[in-house]
């Protein structure tokens, strides 16, 4: 199935509303039915029905088809944030007791609930080195249940070997789940190298608009069934077929966004790369990166997001160098039209980060469309802000 008829056709019955190219908002809690047989056929397969949209909706049923095409899984599930996916995806594999295996330093509200949220229920955790896959089979316990990874890393960007952590969880008969927001279907297929549901943020790259807070998980039928009937129906974290139908606008242009910043992030790359003021470069596409190779076999395309320690003698300096940033918005986020800066030593003070994992001289980056150079000149304009 070829990307260009899943972002364009699957799905897309027109015929169904009125053919129109642009398929409709179902803005509707509820279903009706003409009869008890047929409202009792539709609740018996509300996984696949419209029926309640807390379960099922026609703008969201679209949209699930597609994700699930790009992922090569054999189904999907659509949430109201990514943090809503990853604790669907985590909490449906384990019981209290159990034990999960965590890459380092994954996204912070992954972190909190899997090493904080997770406590209560007498779960506990080993973070270890993803960068030697042989770390995940040496903290396996006899309680082990879940193998999560995040490849690449957030903020620092390590890689897991893919492959062989899929092949350890299928040896030792364990979920393996992973975060693959920052690659995309597009340049990383998890699911096809073993790995059993992968995660997104929708509101990264899917979405691509700074617009929607999405989550994504993708993974067997059977598995999503049973997490659709327990912690999805259950907990209630949906998506709105409002933000379902901005996530399918999103999907229309992602490959070409994804070109385009496949194109712009390497110059900007050797850009820092050759700067005095940049000490460290955290980019899997660049060949300053320990995990270079791995990153070219796992990875069709490199993408926007990348972090650089900057040479400042203290936190006033590094905050001088991003305030003078005229062209990149600080911002939470990542994966839209627009470039962005988040300074790791805004986390220095605040009660929710305040064990920061990342030094104060880091800033993680994200290129979004804008031309290499004007991006590049920026740089340099705030660059010489903190030359001495």
């Amino acid at each position: 199935m070829d990307i260009s008829y899943i972002i364009n056709e699957l799905g897309e019955e027109r015929e169904l509303y009125m053919n129109s190219v642009a398929p409709p908002i179902f803005q509707t809690s509820m279903t009706c039915f003409p009869t008890v047989d047929a409202m009792r056929a539709s609740l018996f397969k509300e996984s696949e029905t419209p029926f309640y949209t807390r379960g099922n909706n026609p703008t969201t049923d679209i949209l699930r088809k597609k994700l699930a095409a790009l992922e090569e899984s054999e189904d999907c599930l659509v949430f109201g944030s990514g943090s809503a996916a990853v604790a669907a995806a985590v909490l449906s594999c384990i019981g209290s007791g159990d034990h999960i295996i965590c890459v380092q330093k994954p996204y912070s509200w992954t972190n909190k609930l899997l090493n904080i949220w997770l406590k209560r229920f007498d779960i506990s955790v080993t973070m270890v080195d993803g960068t030697d896959a042989s770390n995940f089979e040496k903290a396996i316990q006899s309680n082990t249940k879940v193998l999560f990874l995040e490849s690449p890393n957030s903020f620092t960007f390590e890689i897991q070997d893919i492959e062989v952590i899929a092949q350890i969880a299928k040896k030792h008969n364990l979920t393996s789940i992973i975060d693959n927001s920052y690659a995309t279907p597009l340049n990383q297929k998890p699911i096809t190298m073993g790995i059993d549901m992968a995660v997104h943020s929708g509101t990264k790259y899917l979405g691509g608009h700074s617009d929607s807070v999405a989550g994504v998980l993708c993974g067997s039928k059977a598995h999503l069934k049973k997490i659709f009937e327990g912690e999805f129906m259950t907990l209630g974290g949906i998506l709105s077929p409002f933000n379902a139908w901005l996530l399918l606008r999103g999907l229309r242009t992602l490959p070409i966004r994804m070109e385009r910043v496949a194109q712009t992030t390497p110059k900007i790359i050797d850009f820092l790369a050759n700067h005095s003021k940049v000490k460290k470069i955290y980019y899997p596409f660049h060949t300053s990166h320990p995990q270079y190779e791995l990153a070219k076999r796992q990875m069709k395309s490199p993408t926007g997001q990348f972090s650089i320690e900057i040479d400042a003698k203290d936190i006033e300096e590094v905050e001088l160098f991003c305030n003078s940033l005229k062209r990149f918005l600080m911002a939470a986020s990542w994966g839209s039209y627009e470039s962005l800066i988040f300074p790791a030593c805004t986390l220095y003070g605040s009660e929710n980060y305040s064990s920061a994992p990342f030094h104060w001289s880091l800033i993680r980056f994200y290129i979004g469309l804008e031309e290499a150079d004007v991006l590049i000149e920026d740089l340099q304009q705030a660059f010489e802000k903190i030359s001495s």
